[in-house]
């Protein structure tokens, strides 16, 4: 217990899968945790979760993929306490966006160019708007750590999804970047790239595991992730038990990078 004790949090993406369970963890672990998203309904239920496990926080209800949105996430935290040690980025839409978006998940030959602006501006630009915001006052404050959640996606080629895997492949070179720009700040830059998780952004793919074959094509562990095992990777990445992390991308996918 206490792994950021005294800490302030920003969970992005925090209303559903791993920014909810960063939120519950987090605030576990004793950060004042601070949720934002799109959605009211889904921060309010990981804000109650955060304070059932012992912790304080808030919401902020923005939307990151405009920069007015991370601004305004940024400048209330701020205001609400006066410093942001942490920033997690787990913002972002995978594959079941495709049924809100149709298209928004195909290649590039079937991805018009506004499906691809859609799901760059939600996957990667909100990602370089809230580091952009939140920079500057690490700097001043003397460090901070920021943890951005990649994919696998991001790591390998897919002969789908080639927006999303470009902007996820974009945000592991941004965190490398931002690690090698700001280390002499004392702000290290960080980023998980998760398997296959149970999450709602995955959601359609999940029914492969009900076959052992593909199962076993899909992970040796034969089972998709929980959002809770991204977010202890999250939380060892924020803490101080990381201090010589800096530029590192965790693979957190139960096996399935290690066959490629």
């Amino acid at each position: 217990m206490g792994r950021v004790s005294g800490k302030v949090a920003i969970i992005a993406g925090a209303g559903t899968g791993v920014g909810a369970a960063c939120m519950k963890i987090f605030a576990a672990e004793g950060a004042k945790v601070v949720g934002v998203g799109r959605t009211r309904g889904t921060l309010e239920q990981a804000l109650a979760q955060a304070r059932q496990a012992g912790g304080e926080g808030r919401i902020v209800v923005a939307d990151l993929a405009r920069p007015e949105g991370a601004a305004q996430a940024v400048h209330e935290t701020i205001a609400a306490y006066g410093r942001v040690d942490i920033l997690v980025h787990s913002a972002g839409v995978g594959y079941s966006w495709n049924e809100k978006s149709p298209g928004s998940m195909a290649d590039v030959v079937n991805t018009t160019p506004d499906k691809w602006h859609e799901v760059m501006a939600i996957n990667l630009d909100a990602c370089f708007y809230l580091c952009r915001e939140v920079i500057p006052h690490m700097r001043k404050q003397g460090g901070g750590a920021i943890v951005n959640v990649a994919s696998i996606s991001g790591m390998v080629g897919l002969p789908v999804a080639h927006t999303y895997t470009a902007a996820k492949g974009a945000m592991i070179n941004l965190t490398r970047s931002m690690c090698v720009a700001y280390a002499a700040d004392g702000i290290r830059a960080n980023c998980i790239s998760p398997g296959f998780i149970a999450t709602p952004m995955v959601a359609p793919l999940l029914n492969l595991f009900d076959d052992p074959s593909m199962a076993d094509r899909l992970t040796p562990m034969k089972r998709p992730g929980t959002p809770e095992e991204m977010a202890y990777g999250c939380l060892y990445l924020a803490s101080d038990e990381a201090s010589y992390c800096n530029g590192t991308v965790l693979v957190i996918d139960g096996g399935t990078t290690a066959r490629q």
